[in-house]
């Protein structure tokens, strides 16, 4: 059961500390460095200042801990005064329609993955959770959130706030979305949303990384005996409904590259028993690459691979009839085994490629693209590059996640891309004594 309660959050003091477009910044693991510079120029207020310091090895942690303590210092940020929880609208539009996804923002008590409410679906990797752990322990602040999902198909959440909004605290235009947030202080809301909460599981849809550098902080502190444990023991989240019509998935796909003799035709080749396999034109566009793939994969697990200047592509679709155990992978769990990203990193890119576990986690050979219309281009162009195959996916949809991590298991990293992102700078949750 999931445990939530409200918290005095820290909040961007509106006007006085600028825009609120020009504060908020997309989740540190997506700001490349023209980005940051970009960023940080709006304002120097700006959170990247915060979550991505400037600074030479673990001196940058302390920098970042320094801009954090000039934000409170200067009243760039506020606390506010009374615990409540912080609706969240973000209007957007995705693959040409036009989407609102709703939730709301809560501290949750924190649990080690397998141990409570809340679940993964993606493996983690070392260097991002020691990077983040040493910004949190330098500001002693959850400042980035984790977006996590529950099962709430008659939206009784959204009805326990109905009335409570009042106007919005932020609003602004970020990063192609449209950003709306609201204080909930009321007691029956926040009373309703805890008790909903309390018979529900917590999907994780992004932040795992996040996620886990709050648990292990907590960790830390209580070994340590800090006084602000207590505080530790609940992290700052993102919280929507998975029956939401506003939550969108859309594909990653995968870009092959510097792998020694490679051989495509014949990975095909050897998967003629598993798929069906289909040759096509590329596609002149995004929208019909989309299309091609959805119908494809309407009934059974479904990509594409092309080399990049052959102007075509192979998509192979999983036959009917199909057998796990005879493809090899009868070990792992039934929520994997027809799984299209599971099996493309399973048979073509390990087995086929010879790309390891180890080198698909450590992105050795593989480049991730979240950009159908990117992925595209770089097929099709012809002027060399070092990509080998370009690897077109579908979205995973929701109840695959779903069952992913009821089993228990996790999916290959990169896995799902719920767009849009959540920016960070909406509010902080400093985890020092409020005075």
């Amino acid at each position: 059961m999931a445990t939530i309660r409200p918290f005095r959050g820290l909040r961007y003091n509106l006007p006085n500390a600028a825009d609120a477009a020009k504060l908020l910044a997309p989740p540190y693991d997506v700001v490349d460095t023209d980005m940051r510079a970009s960023l940080a120029a709006r304002s120097p207020n700006n959170c990247v200042h915060v979550i991505l310091p400037e600074g030479a090895g673990d001196a940058k942690y302390e920098r970042g801990a320094q801009e954090f303590r000039r934000l409170l210092q200067s009243g760039a940020l506020l606390r506010d005064e009374q615990p409540g929880i912080y609706v969240y609208h973000q209007r957007f539009s995705a693959e040409g329609r036009s989407y609102t996804r709703k939730g709301f923002i809560c501290l949750i008590e924190l649990s080690s993955f397998g141990d409570g409410p809340v679940l993964p679906h993606e493996r983690t990797l070392k260097g991002p959770k020691e990077d983040r752990l040493k910004l949190m322990r330098a500001c002693s602040a959850h400042l980035e959130l984790v977006f996590g999902m529950f099962a709430d198909p008659e939206r009784s959440w959204e009805a326990a706030v109905d009335g409570q909004l009042g106007a919005p605290v932020l609003e602004a235009d970020f990063n192609g979305s449209h950003h709306r947030l609201f204080r909930v202080s009321d007691a029956g809301a926040i009373a309703a949303l805890r008790e909903l909460l309390a018979e529900r599981s917590i999907y994780i849809a992004d932040g795992h990384h996040r996620y886990e550098t709050m648990c292990s902080f907590r960790s830390e502190l209580e070994r340590a005996g800090e006084v602000d444990a207590d505080a530790a023991r609940f992290g700052m989240i993102y919280l929507s409904n998975l029956n939401d019509p506003g939550l969108v998935v859309l594909p990653t796909h995968r870009i092959v590259h510097g792998v020694q003799g490679l051989d495509v035709a014949g990975t095909v080749a050897s998967l003629n028993n598993i798929f069906s396999v289909e040759r096509a034109p590329l596609p002149a566009d995004a929208a019909t690459l989309r299309a091609i793939l959805k119908d494809a994969g309407a009934e059974r697990a479904a990509f594409a691979l092309s080399l990049p200047g052959s102007g075509e592509m192979t998509v192979l679709t999983l036959k009917r009839g199909f057998d796990p155990a005879q493809a090899g992978l009868g070990g792992l769990p039934p929520a994997l085994q027809r799984l299209d990203v599971v099996l493309l990193h399973e048979l073509v890119l390990d087995r086929g490629f010879g790309i390891s576990r180890e080198a698909q986690a450590a992105k050795t050979n593989i480049r991730y693209y979240k950009s159908s219309e990117a992925a595209l281009a770089l097929a099709r162009a012809r002027e060399p590059s070092d990509a080998q195959v370009v690897c077109f996916m579908n979205a995973t949809p929701v109840e695959d996640v779903v069952a992913v991590c009821d089993s228990g298991e996790v999916m290959p990293q990169k896995s799902t891309f719920f767009y849009p992102k959540i920016p960070t700078g909406l509010t902080f949750h400093s985890l020092l004594p409020e005075r």
